[in-house]
């Protein structure tokens, strides 16, 4: 089963710039989208073979989650379930029959880390949300987790330390989500791959230089693992200041 994750930066934008040629090239069973930046009825986007599920943030232009599959999950569901945090439409879960999917697009703590207690605290309930799923049954999240968790998942890791994205804390958050039962599939194999990205700025021509960032997942439970054949990041295809990133799994 090939799963595919992808931050588009506004899916109107990105259509105009190859998308449905990508999504054709990928031949996922599963692609998830964050950062959308749509409301229903904006965009008429559609795929034979798939079916389609999006959570809009209330906010227009903002934010926003999508997912096509090719399988038909036995129910979906929208938020984790908490008001304070089900605005922004930030999660989307497809239930299938051996495993759960959630595809999340976690806040940015912005400049000034202005919104890091918000983080803070959307990071502990979305880790005690994918906990109680994983209590049911295995879970595969994946999304931009607006982190890069090591020195090695970032460019120019030293210059970053307390930019957003590379806090002391929002790294520990993410260490206490693998902690939890969860592991990183792209680390798991490749664990000491340097130069792979998911995130590059759009100055200073930092994707011609590859001075990005690794902040766009997979993570797996941890009974899962047996189950992995492959991961991978498509840094050829482009449309989105991300690119997509993919795990296989024998299910």
């Amino acid at each position: 089963m090939k799963l595919i994750s992808w931050n588009v930066n506004g899916l109107r934008a990105c259509v105009e710039k190859g998308f449905r040629e990508a999504f054709a090239a990928l031949d996922a069973d599963v692609v998830c989208l964050q950062e959308t930046k749509l409301q229903a009825g904006q965009l008429d986007l559609a795929f034979e073979g798939y079916e389609a599920f999006w959570n809009y943030a209330e906010k227009k232009g903002y934010s926003g989650t999508a997912v096509f599959t090719r399988r038909r999950p036995v129910a979906v569901s929208y938020g984790l379930g908490l008001p304070d945090h089900d605005r922004e439409g930030r999660v989307v879960t497809l239930d299938f029959d051996t495993f759960r999917l959630v595809t999340v697009y976690t806040p940015n703590s912005q400049d000034g880390l202005r919104r890091l207690d918000y983080r803070m605290a959307w990071d502990d309930a979305f880790r005690a949300y994918v906990q109680r799923l994983d209590e049911e049954k295995p879970v595969v999240v994946c999304g931009d987790l607006n982190v890069a968790h090591q020195e090695i998942d970032l460019k120019n890791p030293k210059t970053n330390r307390r930019n957003a994205g590379f806090t002391d804390e929002e790294r520990a958050k993410f260490g206490e989500l693998l902690q939890a039962g969860f592991v990183d599939t792209f680390r798991h194999f490749y664990p000491t791959l340097e130069g792979a990205y998911s995130w590059w700025s759009y100055r200073f021509r930092a994707r011609e230089k590859n001075a990005g960032w690794r902040i766009d997942y997979f993570l797996a439970s941890q009974r899962l693992v047996p189950r992995m054949t492959g991961a991978s990041i498509h840094s050829e295809i482009f449309g989105s200041d991300h690119c997509p990133v993919e795990v296989d799994l024998d299910l």
